[in-house]
């Protein structure tokens, strides 16, 4: 009986320390991807996630910076690892649109989601003698298609697919408002200021300057609910009673695949980061919207935004 229980306990003993789930996570250092270059937006959020995330996991989260191909060769590294909770990375905006375009075969599903923490929505802005709110806009815009035109981004940005998807969800032709290509929101407001066209899809942030110097004002966001930074903003659906939002947006994610008590343990520390005072300080000091959504809730964001952007791409003329 003695030997029985000896063999019995081993053999739990052994079972036990060679089972890797039953392991203390994490036990090493972590690795969070981040597909843009060091120095840009996504890059210093990522590094400030990484911080914190050190914090509540107990262990080094070191930032590598994968760039190339518009994002697709660091999406596409974070897709192919090891899903073993110790390689992350940083999904963005251009997750949306890779596959539509026909640039790259991966998309939300090919990930786990773990965490939502960044939104910015796009904004609809005049010069500040033009269309009084976003209604007369559009119906002037149907009056005389051509009227306006719009700028913000190159095409297929997400300004160019902003304006697209409202179009499109207000049963306009896509040319009602042409869209003229740019480096970007400055060479865009240029344009706007000297009349040359007269629409700018943006960010807030971006165009906050010039609405304060009462040169633009603002008709319409694009997202769900009013931005609680911008609260005297209406919503798109507000302003016109059309339902189209479109945001910007940053999330944490890994391989597909990642056990289940891996995921919940990093989207429980990322739900405390996002609370933390240094996480909502630097990110209101650099104008980033701060929007949180964790595992399934994430989840559901992503196939929503993967399906505005499709709507948005292919009323644009740009899917493949």
């Amino acid at each position: 009986m003695k030997l029985t229980r000896r063999i019995l306990f081993a053999a739990v003993a052994a079972l036990t320390l060679s089972t890797p789930a039953l392991a203390e996570y994490p036990e090493r250092p972590i690795t969070l991807i981040v597909p843009w270059a060091a120095g840009g937006g996504t890059d210093a959020t990522a590094r400030t996630v990484a911080s914190l995330l050190e914090q509540e996991l107990g262990k080094p989260v070191n930032v590598v910076n994968r760039t190339g191909g518009g994002g697709i060769v660091g999406h596409t590294e974070i897709a192919n690892a090891k899903p073993d909770g110790y390689t992350l990375g940083v999904i963005t905006t251009e997750l949306s649109l890779y596959h539509w375009l026909g640039t790259a075969p991966i998309d939300y599903r090919s990930y786990t989601p773990i965490a939502l923490y960044n939104t910015d929505a796009q904004s609809i802005n005049v010069r500040s003698d033009g269309a009084k709110d976003l209604k007369e806009l559009l119906e002037q815009a149907k009056a005389k298609p051509g009227t306006y035109k719009a700028s913000g981004a190159n095409r297929g940005g997400a300004p160019h697919l902003a304006v697209a998807g409202l179009l499109k969800a207000s049963n306009l032709p896509v040319d009602t408002i042409p869209w003229v290509p740019t480096d970007g929101i400055t060479p865009s407001l240029q344009l706007l200021t000297s009349n040359a066209i007269g629409v700018v899809a943006t960010t807030l942030p971006e165009v906050q300057s010039m609405v304060d110097a009462g040169e633009v004002k603002t008709l319409a966001i694009m997202r769900a609910e009013r931005d609680p930074s911008f609260p005297n903003v209406p919503t798109v659906k507000e302003a016109t009673g059309v339902d189209w939002f479109l945001s910007s947006w940053r999330g944490v994610a890994t391989p597909k695949g990642l056990p289940d008590n891996i995921a919940k343990r990093l989207s429980d520390a990322m739900a405390k980061v996002a609370q933390k005072p240094e996480f909502k300080s630097f990110m209101t000091a650099r104008k980033f919207g701060q929007d949180y959504a964790g595992g399934e809730a994430f989840a559901k964001f992503l196939a929503d935004a993967d399906e505005r952007f499709g709507t948005a791409i292919k009323a644009a003329g740009l899917a493949k």
